[in-house]
């Protein structure tokens, strides 16, 4: 009796689940044909708002190749941090940078720094002329300059550049077609101007002057002269920055009421408490030349020398460093020139205690805040800084219809009330809590680099961009662009106007902080009050 009740039982579960399994087969259809629904749906979607939207597919072109004829013949003025950037972007690099590329591949296999600088174009330049007040630094130009196979260490290099105790010297040379500025902000425009009556073209770091004057100085004389003119914002190169402007082009975010710019970093690097070389004696830095455009003369000082940006007399803090990339990167985008008022405050809040410098305490602010007034264009720009800070905050550009989030990437949203965008949000068609628009350049391990400075700044699309799906130092791209307008005779992208621009907006912040007032300018006249 138990046998055939056990039977029975089986045979009604085996029923049951059979029934149940039955019963699937159209769930189951009906949920691949929601899947398929939908699918066909988010497509119809997706073509009905670029069809709205408009944006190319297309990404930046390659940069042209066209270096034939006779090597360009470079000189360099000031070889730095930045100038020794800049040396390697036209192709220069010293053996011992190599060398530790080449290490750390062959650790990382994601570290791509070697491969993309052995990928990068010759620019069929040579360096004949090196300048610069330490010893240490012109030695280590020197042999970059005879490096012209690449090598790492102990490898074959050629004959070096000609040093140089005097720019003018320099400067005076027949074999010298153009110079590079790495100098201090304090040397740019004496230096400048001198190259461009010299006839030589030039390639100038920014900030492009310490001081209001040298604005107008530098401008007029560059464009006496007629040489070419590249003021050292590697941002111009940037792929998402060029998307950007497309997109404000086409008008996506409607009417822009408001730009929001930041700097956050929080090292001692980021905040220009660069290390002091011990090797920076009164016998190997020629502390004389240093001083010679300041007013005040200090005593010999390897702090201020390192550390230049922290002091009045040699640099203009966040407003001629900082807050220049910022600005510059929303210029190339927006197209707003010259603010009509800027005001600005802050102070040293963090950086002033002195464990942090040896003998002298900075004058520069660690925090400080500038706002930039566009009437006529109706939007207001708004920077602010932290040197000690690292919370992310990227650039916004607000307008009526949406917003823009930029930085290496790119993305636009619709705004919820926006006008031209109402009956797609009402439609579904558009969710204000998901991107309109996205732009991510085509890369991969992107991020393998050393420093917090080096990943703040490739965070905001200053160190590698793409060109045709291959990563590219935005640097090389820049100084390669500077030396095919030479070649061409035609205008970089940051020539001596763009440049112009720059130096008054900067000059106004500073001015505004240093009086405490707001200050206004006079485009006609141009003039400041």
């Amino acid at each position: 009796m138990e046998n055939n009740q056990e039977n029975k039982n089986k045979k009604e579960i085996n029923r049951r689940d059979l029934l149940k399994g039955m019963a699937t087969v159209p769930v189951v259809g009906a949920f691949a044909f929601g899947i398929w629904r939908k699918k066909q749906l988010d497509h119809y979607r997706s073509h009905k708002l670029s069809q709205e939207l408009n944006m190319s597919s297309v990404a930046p072109g390659e940069a042209k190749k066209v270096w034939d004829g006779e090597p360009l013949r470079l000189g360099i003025i000031g070889y730095g941090g930045r100038g020794e950037h800049l040396l390697r972007g036209a192709g220069f690099a010293h053996p011992d940078v190599i060398q530790s590329w080449k290490d750390s591949a062959a650790e990382n296999s994601t570290d791509r720094r070697y491969n993309d600088y052995m990928e990068q174009d010759d620019l069929n330049v040579v360096v004949n002329g090196i300048c610069d007040l330490f010893d240490v630094r012109a030695e280590r130009a020197l042999l970059a300059s005879s490096n012209t196979g690449r090598e790492g260490a102990n490898g074959s290099y050629g004959t070096p550049a000609k040093r140089y105790r005097d720019y003018r010297d320099l400067l005076q040379a027949d074999d010298i077609d153009a110079v590079i500025i790495g100098t201090p902000d304090h040397w740019h425009t004496k230096i400048a101007i001198d190259a461009a009556r010299a006839g030589k073209h030039v390639y100038v770091e920014k900030g492009l002057t310490r001081t209001l004057e040298e604005v107008y100085a530098i401008r007029d004389e560059v464009k006496k002269a007629g040489i070419t003119f590249q003021l050292g914002h590697q941002g111009r190169q940037t792929e998402s920055y060029i998307k950007a402007a497309e997109a404000i082009e086409k008008n996506l975010l409607g009417d822009i009421n408001l730009i929001e710019v930041c700097t956050n970093r929080n090292s001692t690097n980021g905040a220009w408490v660069y290390n002091i070389d011990e090797r920076g004696t009164e016998e190997t830095i020629d502390w004389k030349t240093f001083e010679e455009p300041c007013e005040e003369k200090h005593p010999f000082s390897p702090e201020r020398f390192f550390r230049w940006r922290c002091w009045w007399d040699y640099g203009t803090g966040l407003s001629g460093d900082l807050l220049t990339h910022e600005y510059d990167a929303v210029n190339q985008i927006v197209r707003m020139g010259i603010p009509e008022t800027a005001m600005s405050s802050g102070g040293v809040y963090y950086y002033e205690k002195p464990d942090h410098y040896v003998n002298e305490v900075r004058e520069v602010p660690d925090v400080w805040n500038a706002v930039f007034e566009y009437p006529k264009k109706n939007f207001s720009l708004l920077y602010s800084a932290t040197l000690a800070s690292n919370r992310n905050r990227g650039k916004v550009i607000m307008g009526h219809d949406g917003y823009m989030e930029l930085g290496n990437n790119l993305s636009v949203y619709a705004d919820r009330e926006s006008t031209r965008y109402k009956d797609k949000i009402q439609s579904g068609l558009i969710d204000p809590n998901t991107p309109i628009y996205s732009y991510i350049p085509g890369r991969k391990d992107v991020d393998a680099v050393a420093t917090a400075t080096e990943k703040y700044f490739a965070g905001r699309g200053l160190l590698y961009t793409y060109r045709g799906g291959k990563r590219v130092d935005t640097t090389h791209l820049h100084v390669a662009e500077w030396i095919q307008a030479i070649r061409e005779n035609s205008q970089p992208s940051c020539n001596i106007d763009e440049a112009f621009e720059e130096g008054i907006t900067s000059a106004m912040a500073t001015i505004a902080y240093k009086e405490n007032r707001k200050v206004t300018w006079d485009g006609e006249k141009e003039e400041i009050s």
